[in-house]
């Protein structure tokens, strides 16, 4: 999805060609697949590194395209946000102290990146999910406008053809509607590519499906989004949950998401991928082609392959295949996709010498893998490990093994053998793979020092304040590059460090809503105003929708009137014309409304869905906060 030139796969004409293209590069991959061209004898290794970017306050930040023009360097590129960008690090060769390099590249870069974000008084912050986005930051107003992100919007909704939904289920439970992909901008990670010779790639892929599990329960880092605590690892769900193209139906077909894991052991070729990509999804972008790969071939020169490498751009498994060239000879490698990004550059760094230290261990009895291990087993293994982290129990080796001592016994002295093999320096074998092994003996993973500060900070503060202070503790030991398994815990002390510009609705507002129904009986509504104190309560329809609000002091009116009133339903009584507020309302015009409406609260909707409420306590409190509180008063 990185080509500049894509576009919409709409007319007649355009789908013949992209699909003309696309089986002619297929054609010319399997004829470079059997006649060995591809190159051999040598691996590289290579990564993306994915960062946010926030202002003072520690909230996403709109500046990436200042930031992208002030670094002037070419490593660096856009993302879908405004408030993320990416460094693609230069190939190294996987040899002797590549991963000491890895991380010096990193630093350097990174530092440079800091820099520049400094000059418009950002600040970086490498992290899976960035606790402090909220509502307010996955609209259209902070993608950024590049004609092939509004195309991908446009592509996604389409095919679609109605909102998003996001359902997550954790310790918290999350369900939502979203009308743009921006949902997928939330998403943060530190891709690693790895080259595998030609004829190991189908028992090397399999190999990266039956370790994904056991690998992402150590490297955990995303457990939080829009302040509700989800899975250890929620960019797994969130990401296959923002792109998703399937539509509900009335039958239980079983269609395979664009993200996925997969659905099976691959036992022949690599191009069996491919045949699968382009047998089960959607063709949905194309470009101007200026090549026939086959005639490309004819002439000894090697292709492109741009359709298929379009497609596979459009199909985002967890471990991708990927089809690229190296001063003109053509390779494959296996981009790891899961993986997120933070808590520091060491501990990503550690996270790669992992995985690729297994992937170099791979033992032969699992070269035909479908032979001694199921599927089923590797994917649920993924999806118990996204959830649970290192509280996971991995049916993988012939049994079943509580993550921590699997990886602790098992997989850290294999990885080691691995880099060994490929004569990787004894320091950095130590170094790296120690820094694996103190986080999982310390249970002490991104996710878990993020769940564990912000329920202790709860206790004192309020969520929008722990919120920034995790994200000012994460920049400052992301500055010392301290792994995660040494940091020290944040203290709520430490909020007057941050700065509270709270200046719209959806920065202050309840989410968590007690809402009666228009059939509702008044007399239940009045006992659960008694129960929790309330004053006034919204109406909501069966659909989210808000249809009225039913205030304390106007049911108590209506009884001194009519003691039958108790017995009415709620839908006879509410107040049908309610004074409203939206997220992007400012404060100050809220607090206008109030006075002269002459109310005490407003509930918050987006297009007419009830999706919150703000009190007047709520503003006091927050100018309070900001010394304006004359501004109420006046």
């Amino acid at each position: 999805m990185g080509e500049a030139k894509i576009k919409i796969l709409s007319s007649e004409h355009d789908r013949v060609e992209f699909v003309e293209h696309l089986l002619n590069d297929l054609k010319s991959f399997e004829y470079m697949l059997a006649n060995n061209m591809f190159e051999s004898g040598i691996s590289r290794i290579g990564v993306e590194q994915e960062f946010c970017l926030v202002n003072n306050e520690y909230s996403p930040s709109k500046n990436a395209l200042k930031i992208l023009k002030l670094l002037n360097d070419k490593s660096f590129t856009t993302e879908l946000a405004l408030y993320n960008l990416e460094l693609n690090a230069e190939p190294l060769k996987f040899e002797n102290s590549c991963f000491r390099k890895l991380e010096n590249t990193l630093i350097e870069k990174m530092e440079k990146a800091r820099n520049a974000a400094q000059t418009l008084g950002d600040k970086i912050v490498i992290t899976g999910i960035l606790p402090t986005i909220s509502y307010n930051e996955i609209n259209q107003e902070y993608m950024t406008p590049f004609k092939r992100y509004k195309i991908l919007g446009e592509i996604i909704k389409n095919a679609r053809g109605s909102d998003f939904e996001l359902h997550l289920m954790g310790v918290d439970e999350l369900n939502m509607k979203h009308d743009c992909i921006m949902l997928e901008a939330c998403n943060t990670s530190f891709q690693i590519h790895l080259q595998i010779e030609p004829d190991d790639f189908v028992d090397q892929y399999n190999w990266a499906s039956a370790i994904a599990g056991p690998v992402l329960s150590a490297v955990t880092n995303s457990p939080m989004l829009l302040g509700n605590e989800l899975w250890y690892e929620t960019r797994i769900a969130l990401f296959q949950q923002s792109i998703d193209l399937r539509k509900t139906t009335r039958m239980p077909r079983k269609r395979q998401p664009r993200v996925s894991f997969g659905n099976n052991w691959v036992k022949k070729s690599v191009a069996d991928i491919f045949k699968d990509d382009i047998s089960r999804y959607t063709l949905l972008i194309t470009s101007d082609f200026e090549e026939y790969s086959w005639e490309t071939l004819k002439k000894g020169e090697i292709p492109d392959l741009t359709a298929l490498r379009l497609h596979n751009g459009t199909v985002y498994k967890w471990n991708r295949p990927c089809f690229g060239t190296t001063n003109g000879k053509p390779h494959l490698r296996i981009e790891n996709r899961y993986i997120p990004s933070g808590p520091t550059i060491k501990d990503e760094v550690a996270n790669a010498v992992f995985w690729i230290g297994l992937m170099t261990a791979m033992p032969d009895k699992y070269r035909n893998i479908w032979e001694v291990m199921n599927f089923k087993e590797a994917k649920s293994n993924f999806l118990k490990a996204a959830r649970f982290g290192l509280e996971t129990d991995f049916e993988i080796f012939g049994s079943i093994t509580p993550a921590r001592r699997l990886i602790t016994d098992n997989l850290i002295p294999m990885a080691a053998d691995g880099l060994r093999k490929k004569g990787i320096d004894e320091k950095d074998i130590y170094e790296y793979l120690g820094i694996i092994e103190e986080r999982v003996e310390k249970n002490k993973t991104g996710s878990k020092w993020i769940i564990q500060n912000y329920r202790n900070l709860k206790k004192e503060i309020s969520k929008d304040e722990a919120l920034k202070l995790l994200a000012m503790k994460m920049t400052e030991m992301q500055k010392k590059n301290v792994p995660i398994s040494r940091w020290d815990d944040v203290q709520a002390k430490d909020k007057d460090k941050i700065i509270n510009c709270f200046e719209h609705v959806g920065q202050v507002m309840k989410v968590d809503l007690f809402v009666v129904h228009e059939n509702d009986i008044v007399e239940l509504v009045i006992k659960i105003m008694e129960w929790r104190n309330f004053s006034r309560m919204p109406v909501e329809g069966q659909k989210g929708e808000l249809l009225g609000l039913l205030t304390r002091s106007r049911i108590e009116r209506l009884i001194e009137e009519d003691e039958s009133v108790k017995e009415k339903l709620v839908r006879e009584v509410m107040i049908k014309n309610v004074i409203v507020a939206e997220p992007e309302d400012t404060l100050h015009d809220t607090i206008n409304r109030m006075k002269r409406f002459k109310v005490g609260c407003l509930p918050v909707v987006k297009r007419n869905e009830l999706i919150g409420i703000i009190t007047e306590t709520d503003i006091i409190k927050i100018l309070k906060q900001k010394g304006n509180l004359d501004e109420y008063a006046t």
